[in-house]
């Protein structure tokens, strides 16, 4: 009925036991004796979810702007960045606006229909999911003009081309 251990086995089987226990014991005792920051919670990560066309790191730093960077901590509901301090609604709503505001580079394509940001005081992290939504993006070319001779164009940054070369030379504005 009883398994047959030798004695050497369980000598090391108790030594890993109480090695393990007193392992789990001193981390208790570190983490419960650490001191807390009175800074509050740091800024730990800016994590974004949904986004195809618009890059992440213009998104990213969109929200840097609004406050979320590292060196920035959140103090109850208050962020502290190293310029300023202000409610956590505002610095959410301002992520939210300039999140919304963002382009594809290069362009004035600015394809983000809606956002959300949540912030996790206890943890730091910031959680921005964004809905792409290209049925109300509106193309418009500023200052552009197309003339009726098909062998010059204005383009939109006001410059003419001159279609008639092969290579398409481009004249700089004329008047």
């Amino acid at each position: 009925m009883f398994l047959k251990v030798r004695r050497d086995t369980l000598l090391i089987i108790i030594l890993a036991f109480v090695l393990i226990l007193s392992g789990r014991a001193m981390t208790y005792i570190a983490f419960a004796s650490s001191t807390t920051s009175e800074d509050g919670v740091p800024v730990a990560s800016v994590m974004i979810k949904g986004t195809n066309a618009v890059p992440m790191y213009s998104i990213r730093s969109n929200v840097e702007a609004a406050g979320f960077r590292q060196g920035s901590y959140i103090k109850g509901n208050t962020l502290i960045t190293s310029q300023r301090q202000l409610p956590l609604s505002d610095a959410i709503e301002n992520a939210r606006d300039l999140v919304k505001k963002t382009t594809i580079p290069g362009t004035t394509v600015t394809p983000i229909g809606a956002v959300d940001v949540q912030v996790d005081s206890t943890t730091g992290d910031v959680v921005v999911t964004v809905v792409e939504d290209f049925s109300s993006v509106q193309i418009k070319l500023d200052n552009s003009s197309y003339s009726n001779n098909s062998s010059t164009q204005t383009s939109a940054s006001g410059n003419i081309l001159d279609l008639t070369d092969q290579n398409a030379t481009v004249n700089k504005e004329v008047g």
